[in-house]
């Protein structure tokens, strides 16, 4: 009872702007070892040998943040639709169907009002229910915790607005949920990915900045840690050093030029 308390007390924090081990700890109030108080010294380096990196998201607890998110949109989309100075043909009403996606799954589901709660009915390809649950809560667009009830059951949820959809934690899990129409969902599976350039084997100037030093030459052999160049900015000099050992494969600036912020400084083999 203490612990199940104490992960209800957790799932209540809200914080902003610095790194903090709240999600660790609560995946800590989960795990079966610790409820069961077979613990040692070595508990966390022999659970987790390669550090927390969060806990994997059971289908249950999907399926719940999904109808939460579901829920939340709903209160987006029914204010967004009652905004003035829209275009006249554009149509203002909501649609009876939505598709919700959890990280790489989706699933078709409508939403109705029930007198107090809303009801997620999640359905298969052919439109037949699979399963159902109701959301009730106080939430209002802007709180960044989601604090209702799931089929008469509390449960807290912190939540952060991404480009599209929401980010939502919870027990030590993350989930990026995003509701969208049939017809979005449909354009968004055409959407190519967008890939991030691979940046591990060059230097970038960190920000804005004049290149003071270059302390290293073409084919020289580096170490983890060895100082590679110095950069001017705000009237400070930072050393920029090796992440790994690497072998300099091309230099692109000189002392006294000035760089944007992510310009290639030096290149590695």
């Amino acid at each position: 009872s203490a612990i199940d308390h104490m992960a209800y007390a957790l799932d209540q924090f809200h914080i902003e702007g610095i790194q903090h081990n709240i999600p660790f700890v609560n995946a800590i109030m989960e795990h079966p070892r610790f409820r069961e108080g077979r613990l040692t010294t070595g508990f966390i380096a022999e659970e987790y040998p390669d550090g927390f990196s969060g806990v994997p998201l059971s289908d249950e607890r999907a399926m719940k943040l999904a109808a939460i998110a579901v829920y939340m949109n709903k209160i987006h989309a029914e204010r967004a639709v009652q905004i003035s100075g829209q275009l006249a043909n554009r149509p203002r009403k909501l649609p009876k169907e939505w598709v919700v996606a959890v990280d790489d799954w989706a699933r078709r589901v409508t939403a109705d009002d029930m007198g107090g709660s809303v009801r997620v009915v999640f359905l298969d390809e052919d439109g037949n229910r699979t399963e159902a649950h109701n959301v009730r809560s106080e939430w209002v667009p802007g709180e960044a915790v989601f604090r209702g009830e799931i089929d008469g059951r509390p449960m807290v949820v912190e939540l952060v607005r991404a480009k599209q959809g929401y980010i939502l934690r919870y027990r030590g899990a993350s989930a990026h949920v995003v509701v969208r129409t049939p017809l979005g969902h449909r354009l968004n599976l055409l959407m190519p990915e967008k890939v991030a350039p691979d940046t591990s084997k060059m230097l970038l100037c960190p920000m804005p900045g004049l290149v003071k030093a270059i302390h290293v030459t073409v084919g020289q052999e580096v170490k983890a840690g060895e100082a590679l160049a110095v950069v001017e900015a705000m009237k400070m000099e930072n050393i920029l050093r090796a992440e790994n050992d690497c072998v300099v494969e091309k230099i692109n600036a000189a002392p006294g030029d000035s760089l944007a912020v992510d310009a290639v400084i030096m290149e590695f083999a």
